[in-house]
């Protein structure tokens, strides 16, 4: 809200380990917002995106009805949602519109109508532009890197023309490691990390699900402080111990499956990726100055989080941590 309640002038990456809650903090944020700001969702997740007509079709709402700008513009201005849910609030656009950005020049008229849109919006409203799963156009080619000049209007709409906040989600961690060190975005963007909670939030948590402190401990030590498994631990409170043992059994499976498929296909790397798990034997968090291939193949496969600001890799979750020391055994 500190950044909602300033000038836009950054664009603002989030980023985390799987399942730590980013969505869902939008969700509230969306929610929860005063009257005067005119909030956008687009969500990518689970989106197959191969080429420009995909791209857009997800990007926006198209009406049936055909309206020039200014006359749709003042209809949007004019329209409150009674109540907000995602997905939600794709970008709407008159079909009329929407045609001429696949018969002429495709994403240069689509941009422009965002600029313009966003800039009629903003003399009234403070539009709020969230893209969940940002990544999955990250290696899409029309005429150039897609992604490249979808930040230059990202850019152009915060740092330049100030006109709407922007928030770019992702879990994946190799992406922000690429927006991380791209120098088009240096000084034009700031990171909003989501991680899961810690000890203290943890045990406040559970304590007003009714835990004990026994439970919170066994909770902590299996589950750590993803939201998600803390979820279905207050689900499953009956039977904790249980529902704890089970999803560790249940991601010890899945791990050693995935290790032993990788030996079978790349022996050199499943050496390398053995290696770099028994790091995680005596620590919970290590360094990492250089993104391998055993480094990329662990954070693909959801197994580790790379955060590039801090340069430290760690497990995507405790159950995950627990699951890689059991495994090491069976293998050695």
């Amino acid at each position: 809200m500190r950044i909602l309640n300033s000038t836009p002038n950054l664009i603002t990456f989030v980023y985390g380990p799987i399942n730590s809650g980013k969505t869902e903090l939008f969700r509230h944020v969306i929610k929860t917002l005063p009257k005067n700001f005119k909030p956008f969702y687009v969500n990518l997740r689970g989106v197959y995106v191969d080429k420009a007509e995909d791209f857009l079709t997800v990007l926006f709402d198209v009406e049936e009805k055909e309206y020039d700008f200014k006359e749709f513009v003042k209809a949007l201005i004019d329209y409150i949602p009674k109540s907000i849910d995602l997905p939600f609030g794709r970008i709407p656009v008159p079909r009329n519109l929407f045609k001429k950005f696949f018969e002429e020049k495709g994403f240069d008229n689509a941009f422009k109508y965002l600029e313009s849109l966003f800039s009629e919006l903003s003399k009234r409203y403070t539009p709020l532009f969230v893209i969940d799963e940002l990544q999955v156009i990250g290696d899409l080619k029309i005429d150039g890197l897609l992604i490249y000049k979808f930040f230059n209007l990202l850019i152009h709409l915060t740092k330049e023309l100030h006109v709407c906040h922007v928030f770019a989600i992702t879990s994946d961690s190799l992406f922000i490691e690429r927006i991380y060190s791209e120098a088009m975005l240096h000084g034009r963007c700031r990171y909003l990390l989501v991680d899961d909670f810690d000890y203290e939030t943890t045990k406040e948590f559970l304590k007003k699900h009714g835990f004990k402190r026994e439970e919170i401990e066994l909770a902590w030590k299996y589950l750590g402080g993803k939201p998600i498994y803390l979820v279905e631990a207050v689900k499953n409170k009956d039977r904790l111990r249980e529902f704890c043992e089970e999803t560790l059994e249940d991601r010890i499976s899945t791990l050693l499956y995935q290790v032993k498929e990788l030996k079978r296909r790349d022996e050199r790397l499943f050496r390398n990726v053995i290696n770099l798990f028994e790091q995680f034997v005596d620590a919970d968090v290590i360094r990492c100055d250089d993104i391998s291939d055993e480094v990329v193949w662990s954070v693909k496969n959801n197994i580790l989080f790379l955060n590039p600001r801090k340069r430290t890799l760690k497990p995507q979750s405790q159950i995950d941590l627990l699951a890689i020391r059991k495994i090491l055994k069976s293998l050695r």
